[in-house]
């Protein structure tokens, strides 16, 4: 679960700030992309494990950790300076993007093991909505009224899976809301960085501050893994590493437009984790309303195409 304006999940999300390149090779990138849904699913499913027997906080350092050393040998052998690539005009915001990101991926591990992984992801696909509905007030986007009701019609589907008829609303129930509005905040954030610092900038900084921050607060709930735990913990990173590497082959070679559809097979593979492995139930409800969160994501993703499309006409200069 995945760290971009537009990943999968709290774990994709921070690898989507990688540039691509001239490269267009649409059907590896979809590949890539699907591969990488499912990864991370994996990954979600391990994090789930590992919380039921251990402080949440003592999982996410470890993965963090790991994580803040990728970037770094990212950075390392890609560019040959990790000062350079750290180098940004705007640190305050840099950190507070790292250390949200690590925050609403505690409060997703979290709410892995209180309701489980269906549900979470069902809520969750709405993030590329919320984006959508911040980016007018805090960007100063243009957010047409097809995409308003889009918008809307995902946030009907969001109670709908929330089912709040049968179930009272309390912190647990909240809790994929409060994730899902705090990646949307923390996308918002990255698209904000993108206009002074370069995408590898943002990408270091999300994995180093997450790392630094995770790290002043895990150790006073730290447990050591104990027997065999130590092997899903190695296996938790390696999912996290591997993730990363295809999210970031995925945009090399191709636009991130072609491939940010095919993260909602995140919702299909985290749901098949959390039901064959967990015991998870698809109830009616929860297939309802993401299913109209999933087609209302679908269709404000292809308006924003469509709106991009239009807007680089209106600007192509004249020809003599």
């Amino acid at each position: 679960m995945v760290p971009s304006p537009k990943p999968t999940s709290a774990t994709t999300t921070a690898t989507t700030a990688i540039v691509t390149t001239p490269v267009n090779n649409p059907r590896l990138g979809i590949a890539l992309m699907i591969l990488t849904t499912f990864i991370f699913s994996v990954q979600d499913g391990i994090s789930r494990l590992l919380a039921s027997e251990y402080n949440v906080m003592t999982v996410v350092m470890l993965r963090y950790w790991f994580f803040a050393l990728f970037v770094i040998a990212l950075s390392r052998i890609k560019f040959g300076s990790v000062r350079a690539v750290a180098r940004t005009k705007q640190p305050i915001l840099q950190i507070a993007r790292g250390v949200l990101l690590v925050a609403e991926i505690c409060v997703a591990v979290v709410s892995f093991t209180l309701i489980g992984l269906v549900d979470f992801h069902a809520i969750f696909s709405a993030y590329p909505l919320m984006i959508a509905a911040l980016s007018a007030p805090l960007l100063g986007e243009r957010v047409g009224w097809r995409r308003w009701f889009a918008i809307t019609a995902g946030f009907v589907g969001m109670i709908i899976a929330l089912n709040p008829t049968a179930m009272a609303f309390n912190l647990t129930t909240m809790l994929p809301v409060l994730g899902t509005v705090m990646f949307a905040i923390y996308s918002i954030m990255t698209r904000y960085a993108a206009r002074k610092d370069s995408a590898e900038t943002s990408f270091f900084w999300t994995g180093v501050a997450g790392a630094i921050a995770v790290s002043f607060v895990a150790p006073f709930y730290w447990t050591p893994p104990q027997g065999t735990d130590w092997l899903w913990m190695i296996t938790l990173c390696i999912t996290g590493l591997t993730g990363h590497f295809c999210m970031i082959k995925s945009l090399a070679v191709t636009e991130v437009s072609t491939v940010q559809p095919f993260a909602y097979f995140s919702l299909i593979f985290a749901s098949a984790v959390g039901v064959i492995f967990f015991d998870d139930r698809l109830y009616l409800h929860v297939v309802i309303g993401g299913g109209i969160i999933v087609l209302a994501g679908l269709f404000t993703l292809w308006r924003e195409r469509v709106a991009a499309q239009n807007l680089a006409a209106t600007t192509l200069p004249e020809s003599g």
